[in-house]
This record gives structure tokens, C-alpha cells and sequence, in this order.
């Protein structure tokens, strides 16, 4: 995966450990009239999961949300681009990855000026946990698996 500092939300960012919506790392300035975010080229949205997030029985859902302001609220009123579902702690093992493509962003889900990744934290609160977390062209989207056996 090619991967631009630019395009970068989080670096081995720790999760924040309380209950509740939290923004994670840097948000990135698309400018006061934002257009197609690719220029023409499909986007991405990854998060990699660095350290394992450990708790007891907590969950995390992650938002990547634009706002008018640089602080993105964690109040529901940000505009929502890519929710993934909830996902358990026990998932959340060092290597996991999540990749979703944006989506172009017209009328109702157009974007805003800033654009963050919020994650909610449920359940309990997170004892550990970091990911990286950003934009790509170059999605990660091909596995090696061994050859077939007829």
C-alpha cells in the first residue's frame, strides 16, 4: 500500500480509553470548497490495527466524519462518510485492517472542510490500543494464497 503523510489520520495513534465518541489523531484540511476528493481516482479509507486493543468486553465502531470545524464534534452532528459496524475487542488484534472505499460525497453526504476519524468506544473502557489510520490510492486488496489442489 502507498501511503501519503498528507493523507494520514493516525501513526500508531492510541485509542482513547474512556467510553464515549472520541476523534482519533490529525484531521485533514480539504479546503473551503471541497471537490472530488481522488480527482478522478478511487480513494480509500484504512485503519490497521498496531497494538491490540485490550479491555473487558469493550467494542469500537469507527466513523470517518466531516465537519465545518477542525475539532470534529463527537456529538452526532458531524456529516458521516464510512461507519464501520461495531466491532468487539477480541477482533481488534494486532494486523487486523479495515478498507472501504469513499464514496464521492454529492448533495446529502457532501463533505465538509475538515475531514477526521472518530471512534465510538463501548461497553467498557479500553485498558490498550493503537492503529494507523488514513486516505489511499493504493489500497492493500490482493491476499497470497496457496496453490489449489485438484
Amino acid at each position: 500500500m502507498i501511503l501519503d503523510e498528507l493523507l494520514e489520520f493516525a501513526d500508531a495513534t492510541a485509542l482513547g480509553t474512556a467510553t464515549g465518541t472520541v476523534l482519533i489523531g490529525d484531521v485533514i484540511d480539504l479546503g473551503s470548497e471541497p471537490q472530488d476528493l481522488g480527482s478522478g481516482r478511487p480513494l480509500y479509507l484504512y485503519i490497521q490495527v498496531t497494538t491490540a486493543v485490550t479491555g473487558t468486553s469493550a467494542t469500537v465502531q469507527f466513523q470517518l466524519a466531516s465537519d465545518a470545524q477542525a475539532a470534529i464534534a463527537t456529538d452526532g452532528t458531524a456529516t458521516e462518510h464510512v461507519i464501520t459496524s461495531v466491532i468487539p475487542e477480541a477482533t481488534l488484534v494486532a494486523g487486523w485492517q479495515f478498507v472501504a472505499p469513499l464514496s464521492v460525497g454529492y448533495k446529502d453526504n457532501a463533505y465538509e472542510r475538515y475531514l477526521g476519524l472518530l471512534a465510538v468506544i463501548g461497553g467498557t473502557a479500553i485498558a490498550a490500543g493503537a492503529i494507523n489510520a488514513g486516505l489511499t490510492f493504493d489500497p492493500k486488496g490482493w491476499k497470497s494464497l496457496p496453490d489449489g489442489q485438484n
